[in-house]
């Protein structure tokens, strides 16, 4: 998704709640639909910029001593 369309988006979802008071759908029914909308929306705006997959330059962590990971209780 990319920025420049967001006020297209913000736009589309303006004319399609109006649209939606206008037909008769009550109030609360739109707010319940907008609160169920909220949690995608919200994951879309925030994940856009995300990079998936991880960075592959990073070397493999090293292998530890075993000794390092043992209990030290009995000596």
């Amino acid at each position: 998704m990319r920025r420049q369309h967001l006020p297209l988006y913000a736009i589309a979802l303006a004319i399609l709640i109006v649209g939606l008071a206008f037909a008769g759908v009550p109030v609360n029914t739109l707010l319940i639909g907008l609160l169920v909308l909220a949690c995608p929306l919200m994951m879309m705006f925030m994940m856009g910029g995300a990079v998936h997959g991880g960075d592959k330059t990073e070397p493999p962590p090293t292998k530890t001593d075993d000794r390092d990971q043992r209990p030290s209780g009995r000596r």
